[in-house]
C-alpha cells in the first residue's frame, strides 16, 4: 500500500532558495506521502520558511531521500525521516513521539498522503481498491484527529492541514468514490474548525487541482503524454495543471501565523477550474 504518489528515487526538482525566509521559523511539522508529490514540496517549503520538518512516508527510499536534500539545500529548517503508515495508530503515536524527542514539539500537522484508482466506471471498482483508497484517504485523518489533537488541545495550539481536492467539491465520473472521500475531507475540515477553534487549532485544507504527480495516469485514465497534458490544460482557465510548488506554498500561508484568523477553509488552488 502506498500512502503517497511515487516517483521512484529520483533527483528533486523542487526550486526553494535558502534565503532569508521565515514564516514557520521555531515550528515543528509533520508531512505525511513527504516522500514524493504535492508532499515532497511542502517539506522543501517548509524547511525553507525555517521549520522543522519530520518526513512521514511509507516508501522509505523516498522518505530517506527527501530528507538529505532537505539537509543538502541549506535551509534554515531541518529534516528527519520517519517511516510512517498513515492506516496504523501506532505509526502516528510513533511520529508524535519523534516529533517531542527531537524537536521538543508538534505545531504543525499535514495530512498530504492519499492514494486512488484508475478512473474507471464506478461500477466495476474493485472492494480492495474501494477500501485501500477509504483507508489512505478517510481512516488516516481519523487516526491523526484521535492521536495528534488531544496533544494540540493540551498546548491550546496547532495547525491541522490536509492535502484534499476540488474533486470534494464537484466529483468527476470515473472518480466518484475517491472524490467521495475527498468530500469526507472537505466536510470535516470544517466540522474540526467549529470544535477546536476555541482551543486554539486552526483547521483548513487545500484543494488541488490535478498535478504533475505520480498519480496522474490513475486520474486520467490515459497515458502520460505531453499532448494528453495539454489538452487537460486547455479545460483550465490558467492553462496549466497544478504543480507541487503550487500546492506548497499554499501549505505554507495556511500554517504560517499570517493565516492566523482563517480556519474551516477548502482553499482551492485549482487555476479556475470550479469557476468554469
Amino acid at each position: 500500500m502506498s500512502n503517497s504518489t511515487s516517483r521512484g528515487n529520483q533527483p528533486s526538482k523542487i526550486h526553494f532558495s535558502k534565503v532569508d525566509m521565515a514564516r514557520l521559523s521555531g515550528k515543528v511539522a509533520l508531512v505525511t506521502g513527504a516522500g514524493s508529490g504535492f508532499g515532497e514540496a511542502i517539506a522543501h517549503a517548509y524547511a525553507a520558511e525555517g521549520a522543522k520538518v519530520l518526513i512521514a512516508d511509507i516508501a522509505v527510499a523516498n522518505g530517506q531521500r527527501v530528507a538529505s536534500d532537505i539537509a543538502a539545500r541549506g535551509y534554515t529548517g531541518d529534516a528527519v525521516f520517519v517511516e510512517l503508515n498513515v492506516t496504523q495508530r501506532s505509526d502516528w503515536e510513533k511520529g508524535l513521539q519523534l516529533a517531542k524527542d527531537k524537536y521538543g514539539k508538534l505545531d504543525i500537522v499535514v495530512n498530504n498522503a492519499g492514494t486512488t484508482y484508475k478512473k474507471q466506471p464506478s461500477m466495476g471498482v474493485s472492494e480492495a481498491d474501494f477500501d485501500r483508497v477509504v483507508a489512505v484517504n478517510i481512516k488516516s485523518i481519523y487516526l491523526s484527529v484521535s492521536v495528534l489533537m488531544p496533544y494540540f488541545v493540551e498546548r491550546k495550539s496547532g495547525v491541522f492541514l490536509s492535502t484534499s481536492s476540488i474533486s470534494g467539491m464537484r466529483t468527476r465520473p470515473g472518480q466518484v468514490f475517491y472524490g467521495g472521500t475527498k468530500g469526507f475531507v472537505n466536510t470535516i475540515t470544517q466540522g474540526l474548525a467549529a470544535e477546536y477553534g476555541p482551543d486554539g487549532i486552526r483547521v483548513n485544507s487545500i484543494c488541488p487541482l490535478r498535478g504533475a504527480t505520480g498519480l496522474l495516469e490513475l486520474f486520467s485514465g490515459v497515458p502520460d503524454t505531453p499532448e494528453e497534458r495539454e489538452r487537460f490544460a486547455q479545460t483550465v482557465p490558467l492553462r496549466r495543471m497544478s504543480e507541487p510548488n503550487d500546492i506548497a506554498m499554499a501549505a505554507v500561508y495556511l500554517a504560517s501565523d499570517e493565516a492566523a484568523f482563517v480556519t474551516g477553509v477548502n482553499l482551492p488552488v485549482d487555476g479556475g477550474r470550479l469557476a468554469l
